[in-house]
């Protein structure tokens, strides 16, 4: 159990850093007129990390085992999370590739009528 409050301890810092910064980049996303609709995203999941944070501070604290279960609970959201972004992002990656690819091959069929002299 050392090792783990020694991890936990080292690890409450950063995460309650990056969650900060996830705050900011979301409330930043704000002031963007897309970034309105999204920017709920990362202010969310920098608030589950710095809860993880805090509760590996707690759990250092109190060794309470429910703290801990809660902190990885709050990990396991945020990856479970960010793990669908991912693959959400990785399915209009492709599906944007395939509209460019079709809309190369498919425009200068269109534009063949039109004979350009430079």
């Amino acid at each position: 159990m050392e090792i783990i409050e020694a991890k936990l301890n080292s690890m409450k810092g950063w995460l309650k850093f990056l969650g900060i910064l996830s705050i900011i980049g979301g409330a930043l996303y704000v002031l963007t007129i897309v970034g309105i609709l999204f920017a709920w995203l990362p202010i969310w999941l920098g608030v589950v990390l710095y809860q993880a944070g805090d509760r590996a501070e707690q759990y250092a604290k109190s060794k309470d085992e429910g703290t801990l279960g809660e902190f990885f609970a709050k990990l396991n959201t945020y990856f479970t999370v960010l793990g669908v972004v991912a693959l959400i992002s990785i399915a209009f990656t492709v599906l944007g590739l395939v509209l460019v690819f079709t809309a190369g091959i498919s425009l200068p069929h269109y534009f063949s009528h039109y004979h350009w002299k430079f």
